[in-house]
């Protein structure tokens, strides 16, 4: 998606950092794919689904926004969940405008508390962005907007749907307009700094959550194992592991005679070969590692670091 800058906005290139931040399942990853123009990041309308903080690069005429979509703050179980939360909190020192986004359709709530209580330390602008206004009459959004209001000061309030479209390339043209006069960080046509492997991971991983439903929680990664050109067969070979912990959940993930497994991987595969432009032969095995969310050594070897935060 481009955004031209309007009259008001001076022609020096502008550019900068945008957190993206808020409770699980408001909307962040649907909201980032759509300025991008394609997906980066995973959607499931189950909670915590990103887990590292994913930046998503967006060019325009005289601007580049680099947005850091964060893990949803919740209040943390295992060790992965403390990552997350910890992820999610350290962008906002590291940004020159944080997105606050909540869910039109739900009323505010104490994980928004808690990150208000943070945000009212940050010294970054923070934008409100009511998502989802599509499911809320106009009256409630009204009501909704001056309950956020009275609970700090926000540099602006913006009412959006991500799904919808309603109102984005607003958010995108007043971004743009406080940014500071920057450098272009990224080329022109890159769409994030994650590198192929981990956004192929997250494309198999998103399969596992939509098609095993409350089967298989979260207690799932996936590694990418081997990525490689087979010349011979003109397509991109790639070997990926679905970690699970325990063994009737690997049941689950393979099904009755591998069919689930087939079904994952033939929608990953389409998703996969979208974002490459090429044809792609994916193998899929499963593994099971217990109780691997609570291991630091597991975490590091899945990708969850400590020094990524």
């Amino acid at each position: 998606m481009s955004f031209k800058e309007g009259e008001n906005i001076l022609t020096e290139f502008k550019s900068g950092f945008v957190a993206i931040i808020g409770r699980p399942n408001v909307g962040k990853s649907t909201f980032l794919n759509r300025v991008v123009g394609q997906k980066i990041a995973i959607m499931s309308d189950k909670a915590q689904t990103t887990r590292n903080k994913i930046q998503g690069v967006v060019t325009g005429e005289n601007s580049q926004i680099v947005f850091i979509d964060t893990p949803g703050i919740h209040k943390p179980r295992t060790a992965l969940g403390d990552f997350m939360v910890q992820a999610a909190y350290s962008a906002l020192g590291e940004v020159d405008a944080v997105l606050f986004m909540v869910p039109a359709d739900q009323k505010r709530g104490k994980g928004d508390d808690m990150i208000l209580e943070r945000l009212k330390k940050v010294n970054s602008p923070v934008y409100l962005i009511v998502n989802k206004i599509d499911k809320v009459h106009p009256d409630e959004l009204l009501t909704f907007i001056e309950d956020f209001s009275s609970q700090m000061e926000f540099k602006e309030i913006i009412p959006i749907s991500a799904t919808e479209g309603n109102n984005v390339e607003h958010l995108m043209e007043t971004l743009i307009a406080q940014l500071p006069e920057g450098p272009q960080y990224f080329p022109e046509d890159a769409v994030t700094d994650h590198p192929e492997r981990f956004i192929v991971s997250e494309m198999v991983r998103e399969k596992v959550l939509k098609l095993t439903r409350e089967e298989v929680p979260h207690a799932v990664a996936v590694v990418v194992d081997q990525m490689k050109r087979e010349d011979e067969f003109g397509k991109i070979h790639i070997q990926a592991t679905i970690v699970i912990e325990r063994d009737s959940q690997k049941g689950i993930i393979i099904g009755k005679g591998g069919s689930m497994l087939k079904k994952i991987g033939s929608m990953a595969r389409r998703d996969i070969e979208l974002m490459l432009g090429e044809k792609v032969y994916l193998e899929l095995w499963v593994k099971v590692q217990k109780d691997w969310r609570d291991k630091q050594i597991y975490l590091q070897d899945y990708g969850y670091k400590k020094d990524d935060y």
